[in-house]
């Protein structure tokens, strides 16, 4: 079998090199920068991390189930102890050999069933060929920024260029967007501008991390309820614990819990409550230093910051090899391509609770479907009508998600991990009798 290449050394790309490796697919993997981490390398020239970044999930409902954090580690890891887990995850299971670093991938295309790829390294380019192709670069590195109705005389920056609350230092500062990255750049700014205001042109829900000294996420979490009794609970403890957001003078949400990405910070509305953060509408027009907003109000201002999300962003693949229509490529659960049987889209996925675990079930049912399909299994040929049937199929669980771009590749966490387990127990039902006594031996291996 000719290898695959994986973009990315992230915990998708890492997870990926993982059960390839742990399933006998001979891969390479291409990391820009020089170790592992992705996202939550700071160092890394792709990354959109700040300084006092953490976890937004508590660490056991995240990590990879095969590889624990440590005791010691934080509930909500700080991305330097993140950084430090995907460094020991990569050595625990020999990744590091797989990897090419300081190495960007430029051009990949298709040449009869394979795939060209162009690398540059040190200033040389190659084209090498290769029998697939798993692109695991993440999904928060191109910012997505808006233009403003008008001329800002100020600094204007996006949330991809915040690295350290120094940069509010007795600067008038307006954040525009409220998702997680936004709340938190909020609080920071607080502490040290000279005035912090925060503009919304949408409502949000919002989540605290902690209830009764436990995380948010982890309370009832091994009760399964029905998805609807799931959203009025959840909406019904934010409003109990933190009140409602027009409370605090933002906007109503418009639509239902879960529908959108809440956000888990609770310490902004604090900031908001005591004035240190000003709630503003949305911007109806920029004319030098001062803005003015919908409603009428207007505020002087030495620096903006654009939180307002990311792009999808795979520069080095034409688009329509991504089968990609308006706001993400059309795929089967967000992975498998409908005519290409070596193209795979990992870690295109979000949804609450999903963690890096569920995108390790990903990849592990990427890796038995190449293997099986290589077999000549039946699961896989059956697996292969499916996907090109269903192409476009996100497993959303019946959620009237919000239409926007980021919310195109989100889904329901229990219905896709439902279709992952189905898809991942009917290829290892096909599983050589050599594999099953491996697994046999070692259950941890197979688990869906």
């Amino acid at each position: 079998m000719k290898p695959f290449a994986v973009i990315g050394a992230g915990p998708m790309g890492l997870c990926s090199v993982r059960n390839l490796s742990k399933h006998g697919i001979p891969c390479v993997g291409f990391e820009i920068h020089s170790d592992v981490g992705g996202l939550w390398d700071i160092d890394s020239p792709t990354s959109t991390m700040y300084e006092s970044a953490h976890l937004i999930s508590s660490k056991k409902m995240t990590e990879f189930a095969e590889f624990p954090m440590a005791d010691e580690v934080a509930l909500f890891p700080h991305h330097s102890e993140l950084k430090a887990y995907f460094q020991a995850y990569a050595q625990k299971f020999d990744l590091y050999r797989h990897y090419e670093f300081g190495t960007e991938v430029l051009h990949c295309e298709r040449s009869g069933d394979d795939w060209q790829i162009t690398t540059r390294c040190n200033g040389e380019e190659q084209t090498r060929t290769f029998g697939g192709l798993l692109i695991a670069n993440g999904t928060l590195h191109h910012p997505n920024m808006p233009k403003l109705p008008g001329d800002f005389a100020g600094e204007l920056l996006h949330s991809s260029d915040y690295r350290d609350p120094t940069i509010f230092d007795g600067k008038r500062v307006l954040l525009v967007g409220c998702g997680n990255s936004g709340a938190d750049i909020a609080v920071d700014a607080a502490h040290r501008a000279a005035s912090v205001d925060i503009s919304l042109r949408r409502g949000y829900y919002f989540l605290p991390k902690f209830i009764g000294g436990k995380a948010t996420d982890a309370v009832g979490g091994k009760v399964k309820l029905p998805r609807f009794i799931q959203q009025r609970i959840s909406a019904a403890l934010s409003k109990f614990m933190l009140g409602t957001p027009e409370q605090y003078g933002l906007p109503k949400p418009d639509y239902k819990m879960f529908e959108s990405h809440p956000v888990i910070n609770s310490l902004i509305l604090h900031h908001i409550g005591h004035g240190d953060i000003k709630a503003r509408k949305d911007i109806s027009e920029v004319d030098g230093h001062r803005v003015t907003f919908t409603d009428g109000s207007s505020g002087e201002y030495d620096l903006i910051l654009m939180a307002t999300g990311y792009k999808l962003h795979y520069p080095f693949i034409d688009r329509d090899q991504l089968n990609w229509d308006e706001f993400a490529p059309r795929l089967y659960l967000n992975v498998f391509h409908p005519e290409y049987d070596n193209l795979f889209l990992m870690g295109m996925v979000e949804a609450a609770g999903l963690g890096w675990e569920g995108r390790n079930r990903q990849a592990e049912m990427v890796a038995l479907y190449i293997k099986q399909l290589a077999a000549g299994a039946e699961s896989a040929r059956k697996l292969k009508q499916v996907k090109r049937a269903e192409a476009g199929s996100r497993a959303d669980g019946g959620m009237q998600y919000l239409k926007l771009e980021r919310m195109a590749y989100y889904v329901h966490k229990d219905t896709y991990l439902k279709a992952l387990t189905g898809h991942t127990r009917d290829l290892l039902k096909d599983y050589s009798v050599a594999d099953t006594e491996r697994f046999s031996a070692n259950p941890a291996a197979a688990a869906p």
